[in-house]
């Protein structure tokens, strides 16, 4: 199966998300980002996951005002 959307590298991540490389690891350790596919050595996030992400966030601050 081909994943949805390009695969996006450590700083392309955090950059889309606008936080730093280590605040993407913490995101990733607390459950707020998923785990990136790993592919041999390389961490690579879906571009599709991540705008999920920024959705769910979205949302959340929708209700958050109700």
């Amino acid at each position: 199966m081909i994943p949805n959307g390009p695969l996006l590298t450590v700083r392309e991540s955090a950059k889309l998300l606008n936080i730093s490389v280590s605040t993407l690891w913490r995101r990733v350790a607390d459950g707020s980002v998923p785990k990136p596919l790993k592919i041999g050595s390389l961490a690579r996030w879906l571009q599709s996951d991540l705008c999920d992400v920024i959705e769910k966030a979205k949302n959340q601050r929708g209700n958050d005002a109700a």
